[in-house]
């Protein structure tokens, strides 16, 4: 006998909507992208057995409504990513974002910034090291300084802003210390021509007023010189004038102490040797333009390198070039100087306290001064530890100490002693120059 279900089906009518029958598909809701699957009531109706036609779909509709997490958003409420920024690094949030307070504290170093290299510099000038980098999660500065770049806005200029400057004020201030480098020298100049001239025609007592009036002249035009262009220092030189003062004294009258505390003296006045002042007075106008084209060139270095490295190993050969540059332009001078003055024409002291002065200049103007003050100090200790040797060894007993500078004015003459101290000075001020000038942070003081 046949089963109510067999009839039912060959009939084309329903069988229990709630027992065998699948349920039709859901109508997609409105809106949705995707509609969801047919859910199967029972197992056994899955699939329709062989020999049977397929089921019919039921009239009605199922009344099975669709979950609310089922429904999908319309793409036309999906939020458009035209106006959405890829961030260029992945940024960290809360309390577990170490780099976020460092941005903040420095916020106008990195919005002002035009390279990642800029803002290492800056962290570096703050004493930020790779070993302080690592607490940031980073593996040196310039690493943090890359994604303090990326993370921070670039401050929006105006449009006077951004159009380029006109080189109508920098020719005139490059003019204006041009002028101010050359006044020292043509003081010293003048009152040597002067004192050259009227020799055996003044008295002791008008040449010596013509002296002290040259001598405040020069010293009035150096600090011009010194106090604007790019030999100025904006932290100041600290105690360096004093060595200085006492370098340029035994520059004059050195060679004359020497020369009779070896000969047994000192027996009276010492020979006053000008043509060392003269020389390096007037150099000061090729050390002015030898700084700042060394100036010039290592900051173009720091707005193209892309690493500290790669600036380090770009700013030592620059470095090296403008002291062979300054030195080819002050040997000149020195040995017409030198000749002037009826001399030999070898002023080999005179040429390393200038560059002695030169590196200790040039160190104070990026915000180094302390190195350069320590060399200068070495320097004279080295000067004023010659002489005070030999009066040593004439007592019993201390003979050997006077022996080394016997030997050194014996092989080079009085200038040698000079000569030694400046250039040991200068040579170990250019190694530490090499190295402190090579930091990006020595290239953005004020």
């Amino acid at each position: 006998m046949p089963r109510p279900e067999d009839a039912a089906a060959q009939a084309g009518t329903h069988a229990d909507p709630d027992a065998a029958v699948p349920v039709a598909v859901r109508p997609a809701a409105p809106g949705s992208a995707v509609a969801p699957p047919a859910e199967p009531v029972a197992a056994s109706a899955s699939a329709p057995t062989p020999g049977t036609r397929a089921t019919a779909v039921p009239d009605r509709p199922a009344e099975i409504l669709p979950r609310p997490a089922e429904i999908l958003p319309r793409p036309a409420e999906s939020p458009s990513r035209a106006g959405r920024r890829r961030p260029t690094a992945p940024a960290r949030r809360g309390s577990a974002d170490p780099v976020k307070s460092l941005m903040h504290h420095h916020r106008d170093l990195c919005e002002r910034a035009v390279s990642p290299l800029e803002i290492a510099a800056g962290l570096e000038a703050h004493g930020l090291t790779d070993r302080t980098a690592a607490r940031y999660r980073h593996r040196d500065v310039f690493a943090l300084a890359e994604e303090l770049y990326v993370r921070t806005p670039a401050r929006p200029t105006g449009p006077a802003m951004a159009a380029p400057p006109s080189p109508g004020p920098d020719t005139e201030a490059r003019a204006g210390w041009t002028l101010l480098a050359l006044l020292p020298g043509a003081a010293c100049l003048a009152t040597a021509g002067l004192l050259r001239t009227t020799e055996g025609v003044l008295g002791g007592g008008v040449r010596a007023a013509v002296l002290v009036t040259g001598a405040l002249l020069v010293c009035l035009a150096l600090r011009l010189c010194l106090g604007r262009g790019p030999l100025r220092a904006p932290e100041g030189a600290g105690r360096a004038g004093m060595y200085a003062c006492w370098l340029l004294g035994f520059a004059v009258y050195g060679d004359g102490l020497i020369a009779q505390v070896v000969s047994g003296g000192p027996d009276g006045p010492w020979e006053a040797g000008p043509a060392p002042l003269l020389g390096l007075t007037a150099a000061l106008a090729p050390a002015a333009w030898c700084a700042h084209l060394f100036t010039v060139r290592a900051h173009r270095k720091l707005t193209g390198s892309r690493t500290l490295e790669e600036f380090g190993a770009g700013v030592r050969p620059l470095l090296l070039a403008a002291v062979a540059l300054f030195v080819c332009a002050l040997l000149p001078l020195l040995f017409l100087a030198d000749l002037g003055f009826g001399g030999d024409g070898t002023p080999v002291a005179a040429a390393a306290l200038g560059v002695l002065f030169f590196l200790a200049r040039l160190l104070a103007a990026h915000g180094l001064p302390e190195p350069g003050t320590v060399a200068l100090a070495a320097a004279c200790a080295l000067e004023a530890a010659a002489p005070a040797l030999v009066l040593a060894g004439r007592l019993p007993g201390l003979e050997p100490l006077a022996r080394p500078v016997h030997v050194l004015v014996a092989a080079g003459g009085t200038g040698a002693v000079p000569a030694l101290a400046c250039g040991a000075a200068a040579l170990g001020l250019l190694v530490h120059a090499s190295a402190a000038l090579s930091r990006a942070s020595a290239h953005t003081r004020a």
